[in-house]
């Protein structure tokens, strides 16, 4: 869901609200109680919820570590080359 700032025209609050994408914007300011607030324009911000966010979730063998992946095509080296090649 979305996170979206406001702030207060008429006390300068500024509060963060998770909300739907079809809710309608907030108007009363929760500090004074007042109908000024107003959407401000920020970095887009949401909130994933549920289990399972992960980047292996839905990935089988090879493609399982693509993050730290930076060979493409190349298999990653195991720890005993990597060992072995720094003389521990």
């Amino acid at each position: 869901m979305p996170i979206y700032e406001y702030k207060c025209q008429a006390c300068g609050h500024i509060l963060e609200a998770i909300q739907k994408m079809s809710d309608a914007p907030r108007l009363d300011c929760p500090k004074c109680h007042k109908p000024e607030l107003k959407k401000l324009v920020s970095a887009p911000a949401f909130r994933l919820k549920g289990d399972g966010w992960y980047e292996t979730d839905f990935k089988t063998g090879k493609k399982k570590n693509i993050a730290g992946d930076k060979g493409g095509d190349k298999p990653a080296a195991s720890k005993e080359s990597k060992s072995a090649a720094s003389g521990d």
